[in-house]
């Protein structure tokens, strides 16, 4: 499979607003701008998620706007309890009104309702994550600031991606799998720490025109094995993939292309072991699922469900040097998106 890799900064929307370059990149080169988007506001999903753990929890945090329905969402999942505290606080009708980022590498965004809050802030080589919710899950507060760092001359795969069966549809999306995170969560009267070198993060960055319907698989995970800090970030979706897929190996933070990747589910139960292949024959793992959540988002005619499974990888990748590196017990999360409008 022959795939389109950018090498310079191209704008992904032309001068009608029609998407015009397809394919991946190692780093944020395909330009965005929301203003040039011809198709109208309402078909615009942008979002901005945050995936975090430490030995002992993953965090998500999420802002996104889907046009019709916006929302603000933080989970906290125990890794050692079957246990998760999530709080979700819908806007409807945001229209970019969240002012979210047309740039993955740059721009801030603050989300607030009365005294909940929650930003994300650009840094060279980062990001911070501050939150304060006075009253989350079942009316305990919680509070965190997490500092997330790049490794150096970290690479990330971006792609353009269009819809087929709409002339006006694309997904442009980057996922950067390999983030040292340090900090605190405070749950309540609980401290969750996050240390360098013991907690991870992952950056996942979507600007799209949305089609009638999709439904998306990713899956990502990091850590650290064997003295290398491993990550990938694999998925797909209805958009084609023939000029670029967004799968990847990372190590040390450089990038290793993969093909098409397969997820095999256990779709009687999610929570038995699955199984990911590649086409190339260059990724085989298994996923030990731990337990599963859910989100369910709709306004009237318009509807996102998320089903999102973490847990541990374990595997072996190609490299692109012929070699080959086996990992155990990565943290990471998989997932499937479907969405209508």
């Amino acid at each position: 499979m022959e795939q389109t890799e950018i090498l310079k900064e191209i704008p992904i929307l032309g001068d009608s607003g029609l998407p015009q370059y397809f394919g991946w990149s190692r780093q944020a080169l395909f330009s965005y701008n929301s203003e040039m988007v011809f198709s109208p506001r309402y078909k615009i999903t942008e979002s901005d998620r945050f995936i975090v753990h430490s030995p002992t929890h993953m965090a998500v945090f999420e802002i996104k706007d889907d046009g019709w329905l916006g929302y603000m969402m933080i989970s906290i999942i125990s890794l050692r309890e079957k246990k998760r505290f999530s709080q979700i606080y819908n806007t409807i009708i945001p229209m970019g009104s969240f002012k979210l980022s047309n740039n993955s590498d740059s721009g801030s965004v603050r989300w607030h309702k009365k005294k909940t809050h929650l930003d994300f802030i650009c840094m060279e080589g980062g990001r911070i994550i501050k939150a304060d919710v006075p009253k989350f899950d079942s009316n305990r507060s919680m509070r965190c600031a997490l500092v997330l760092s790049e490794l150096s001359d970290a690479q990330s795969v971006m792609t353009s991606q269009p819809y087929l069966n709409d002339n006006n549809g694309f997904r442009l999306s980057r996922r950067c799998p390999c983030f040292f995170v340090e900090g605190v969560i405070q749950l309540g009267s609980t401290e969750i720490v996050f240390s360098r070198g013991h907690a991870w993060g992952i950056f996942d960055w979507n600007r799209n025109v949305r089609p009638k319907s999709d439904i998306q698989y990713w899956a990502a995970a990091c850590g650290q094995n064997n003295g290398k800090t491993l990550g990938f970030s694999v998925g797909y979706s209805w958009a084609d993939s023939s000029q670029g897929t967004e799968n990847a190996f990372f190590v040390d933070g450089k990038l290793h292309k993969l093909g098409n990747v397969t997820f095999h589910i256990p779709m009687s139960n999610w929570l038995s072991p699955w199984r990911f292949t590649s086409n190339d024959n260059r990724l085989e793992m298994t996923f030990s699922p731990h337990q599963e959540r859910s989100d369910r988002h709709r306004f009237f005619f318009h509807s996102f469900t998320r089903r999102q499974v973490c847990g541990f990888f374990s595997g072996r990748a190609q490299l692109d040097d012929g070699s080959t590196i086996e990992f155990s017990n990565l943290t990471g999360f998989a997932e499937r998106n479907k969405m209508r409008k």
